[in-house]
């Protein structure tokens, strides 16, 4: 965990919110809004003079969309962790987010407790889903007919790998999991390596919706 308060931006285009946010946060030693914009368009121009942790980002904002304001974000840092703020439990927006890199998904109904495990673990080099949205999840992919994979299209993850992507799809870091399961981070890394090898997977969030799609984890 970082020792020093985790810098925050915050892309939202009520004020109100924003305003309340930022309130919760300031009033932590572990955290501080160190920037705000009210639109994407915004928050792009003041980006490349912003030092942060961990970007909020609206999606349905006037102007550019969240999606489309993280997308252009990462092609200029793409080292930039966004976690994503929404009224909507609507899957759509999980997927439109989690297609352009965010790390994280936070419903704006989440209590502060939560904000802030979301912000240590995407600070930290994990991702983070509110277990509201991984619940939502589950039951519509559950609901919806997926298409067949063929068996020789993907390869079998190993015991280890299946308790490893658990924990994953959890939100838990490297170092979380390793001092979960008694392993080393290395072991662990290497084991996430390999998870997104085997099922083609570009990085961890899209890896938690093929888990789900796949009933390979029990969330």
């Amino acid at each position: 965990m970082s020792t020093q308060p985790y810098k925050i931006f915050l892309v939202d285009d009520h004020t109100l919110f924003r305003n309340g946010l930022r309130g919760l946060l300031n009033s932590r030693e572990d955290c501080e809004v160190v920037g705000e914009a009210s639109s994407g368009e915004e928050f792009l121009e003041k980006l490349p003079e912003c030092d942060i942790d961990v970007v909020f980002m609206d999606i349905a904002m006037t102007g550019i969309s969240g999606d489309v304001a993280t997308a252009r974000a990462l092609e200029m840092r793409p080292d930039l962790k966004v976690i994503t703020l929404s009224m909507f439990g609507d899957e759509d927006y999980y997927f439109r987010m989690v297609s352009v890199g965010a790390k994280g998904f936070l419903l704006k109904s989440s209590d502060i407790d939560e904000v802030v495990e979301a912000i240590e673990t995407v600070a930290e080099g994990g991702s983070y889903f509110s277990q509201e949205l991984l619940s939502s999840l589950v039951s519509s992919l559950r609901t919806t007919p997926q298409p067949e994979v063929a068996p020789e299209d993907e390869e079998s993850l190993s015991e280890r790998e299946l308790e490893v992507l658990l924990e994953i799809c959890k939100g838990l870091s490297n170092q979380q999991i390793a001092d979960k399961l008694f392993i080393s981070k290395r072991t662990v890394d290497k084991h996430r390596a390999n998870i997104l090898a085997k099922t083609g997977c570009p990085n961890t969030a899209n890896l938690v919706v093929y888990a789900i799609k796949h009933n390979l984890v029990e969330i």
